[in-house]
């Protein structure tokens, strides 16, 4: 059997207390690293942390004294953070017209300010040590306009996208590596409860050359790769885990 991949290594994951994110924190234990589960969800996310040996965190992305406590908290428990993945995100389904600014400014502070926030205070902690790897959840929508997503998300995954290039550039001197990951539509519980709709379900399903949803698993394999000492000279880049969807 060949040796656990991030072994040694502790990972910060936002968002964490279900779909994506638990995949994410439960592939990363797998493959060896120390994971700290943090999420708003405080029930869902000690359920999830115990059911694999995780640690969990209460962490409001929008908050820098919450990310302030939990990188504490972190430092505190292992001494070190090799891998920040910022993956929570939400999205409010209302098209440009209908957006109301309070909504928007809601995805913004979730989407773009919670990895802004997670990255400024992570960056100190990666420099003192040497190195670190920040992986960034943007979505298909990061990359090209998508015609079911609305307008504000596809601004907020852009914008990640962007956020990410900056800081692989100028902190690659430091020995931090840091690169997006662009999901298609992810067959989630939320996913599902929205696709009931068979028509809806399969123009999704037609927009994908694979011919198929992304699976969680998926995203997580992805994810594990870019943390992992394999993938030590990709950075700033923009990965898509779509079925070859922006590819088409």
């Amino acid at each position: 059997m060949s040796a656990m991949r991030l072994s040694g290594k502790t990972a910060l994951i936002t968002g964490a207390a279900g779909g994506i994110g638990e995949e994410i924190a439960r592939r990363f234990r797998e493959e060896g690293a120390s994971v700290f589960v943090c999420d708003v969800n405080c029930a869902e996310g000690e359920k999830t942390a115990a059911s694999m040996g995780a640690v969990f965190l209460t962490l409001d992305v929008t908050s820098e004294e919450s990310w302030k406590a939990a990188l504490a908290a972190v430092l505190q428990r292992t001494g070190r953070l090799d891998i920040l993945v910022n993956n929570a995100g939400i999205n409010i389904r209302k098209n440009i017209e209908e957006m109301e600014v309070k909504d928007f400014d809601a995805m913004f502070a979730v989407n773009v300010k919670g990895p802004f926030l997670g990255i400024k205070h992570a960056l100190p902690i990666m420099r003192a040590a040497g190195r670190g790897v920040i992986l960034n959840m943007s979505s298909i929508c990061g990359l090209v306009g998508h015609r079911y997503t609305n307008e504000a998300y596809t601004t907020t995954k852009g914008a990640l996208t962007l956020l990410t290039k900056s800081v692989a550039v100028r902190y690659a001197k430091d020995n931090i590596r840091c690169n997006s990951i662009h999901p298609s539509t992810v067959e989630t519980a939320l996913v599902q409860a929205m696709l009931k709709d068979p028509e809806r379900r399969a123009e999704r399903l037609g927009e994908v050359p694979l011919g198929r949803l992304a699976g969680v698993i998926d995203v997580a394999n992805a994810l594990v790769y870019l943390a992992s000492d394999e993938a030590a000279f990709i950075n700033g880049a923009a990965i898509p885990v779509d079925g070859g969807l922006t590819a088409a």
